[in-house]
């Protein structure tokens, strides 16, 4: 078994990651840059939420067999988790790779192994991480295996998918790649697929593109239903009894650390081929423009020249925590150019840099006229309309994610509106 495992980067996916190993009986040494986190998981106190990553947090350095640090340690296997985002001009922003292969070079030696767990550009490994690696002075393939192995897990289940879902292990060589998989066999149950290092880059991001540009149809479909007054999510659900047709949902845009940046990777590297690419993230980007301007068009309809707006959801998909590329700051920033007067309350976001944001949703909802909702936590499927009809000013609710008990809003004297709904 592997005798020690070093982790770079304790966020979203290195932190689970790293419990898992150690939690498997395998020592691990986490290290992140940023210096909160790091003192925060020594003191088993989470920077992030994650369901069953307490329990297992509190499992792994009890243990003594999970310590963190600013620092790299030597190690037998170095993985990298740190974050690849995009740039403005919509190219991947690879500095965090690059900063974090740098740090492992001066602690690499004869027989380690290097995973990239990242979602990154086909090709980074062999054009961005191969070079760096190479001042270590090891040849490649004998006496430093190198791997690209990408998460495949979704925020709220990432323990569940990290144990049970297939996964995608490419090496430089034959020997990475066997010696990858043995190492995630600590864990994984799902089977484990061997290719080389850039096919593995490509799978992953086409996983994401392939969902990207399945939701840029479906919020095509809801304007067009919208349009000639059909209801578009009883469209989708009839149609997905088709025994070959899965559509998505529609939504208020796209957003989190992949489905909205990964296309771009492939838009980057062939902008001549990639128009459907290109068009799907190009339309899932226009949606919270489109659901700012709709709540701004039902203030006006309804007659409301001074409207407010409660609006729930700050976080890109429900229960969790992670507002990375989230729609939902993108239609507050469209609001705010409408000129829409708002105050946005997400249960699961304890800080961020948004001025008009509060923890309380009594005060949110306080004298509003339209509860905008843009993420689907349960907080807001089963809130009761007993709780805010006597505080709102106007009861409308703009549902973009479908989420809401339509028929007991209904009931309560709401006006409900959802997003894809022409009748």
């Amino acid at each position: 078994m592997t005798q020690k495992i070093c982790v770079v980067g304790l966020g979203y996916i290195g932190l689970p990651t790293a419990v898992m190993f150690a939690n498997h009986g395998v020592r691990v040494h986490g290290m992140d840059v940023n210096e909160k986190a790091v003192s925060m998981v020594a003191k088993k106190q989470l920077h992030i939420e994650e369901h069953g990553l307490q329990e297992r947090l509190n499992s792994a350095i009890d243990s003594g067999k999970f310590t963190v640090s600013t620092e790299v340690e030597e190690a037998d296997v170095f993985i990298i988790a740190v974050p690849s985002p995009i740039n403005d001009d919509k190219t991947a922003n690879l500095d965090y790779v690059r900063n974090a292969t740098k740090s492992i070079v001066p602690f690499l030696r004869k027989g380690n192994l290097v995973i990239l767990e990242s979602t990154v550009p086909p090709r980074t490994v062999e054009d961005v991480m191969m070079p760096i690696l190479k001042e270590a002075g090891l040849q490649f393939g004998t006496e430093l295996m190198i791997s690209h192995s990408p998460e495949r897990v979704i925020p709220g289940r990432v323990f569940e998918e990290l144990t049970n879902n297939d996964r995608i292990v490419g090496g430089i060589n034959e020997e990475s790649s066997r010696l990858t998989a043995d190492l995630y066999r600590v864990f994984v149950r799902g089977t484990i697929h061997i290719t080389d290092a850039t096919t593995a880059e490509m799978v992953k991001v086409m996983e994401n593109t392939y969902r990207d540009v399945n939701i840029a149809f479906a919020n095509e479909l809801a304007k067009i239903s919208e349009r000639i007054g059909v209801n578009v999510w009883e469209a989708i659900k009839l149609a997905n009894f088709h025994p070959r047709v899965n559509i998505h949902m529609p939504g208020p845009g796209v957003g989190g650390h992949c489905i909205a940046v990964d296309p771009w990777f492939l838009a980057e590297l062939q902008p001549e081929l990639a128009n459907i690419i290109t068009l799907a993230r190009n339309t899932n980007d226009s949606m919270p423009e489109y659901t700012a301007l709709k709540t701004k068009r039902t203030l006006e309809d309804r007659g409301i020249q001074y409207g407010r707006v409660a609006v729930f959801g700050l976080a890109f998909k429900g229960n969790i925590d992670d507002m990375r590329e989230s729609p939902s700051v993108e239609v507050l920033h469209h609001l705010d150019e409408l000129g829409v007067d708002y105050t946005a309350f997400d249960p699961h976001i304890k800080v961020n840099n948004l001025e008009r944001q509060t923890q309380n949703m009594q005060e949110a909802v306080s004298h509003a006229d339209v509860i905008l909702v843009l993420t689907d936590h349960n907080e807001f499927k089963y809130l009761l309309p007993e709780t805010v009809k006597d505080l709102v000013r106007s009861k409308i609710i703009i549902d973009a994610k479908n989420c809401m008990n339509r028929t007991a809003w209904e009931a309560a004297g709401f006006e409900v509106l959802v997003l894809g709904d022409g009748k």
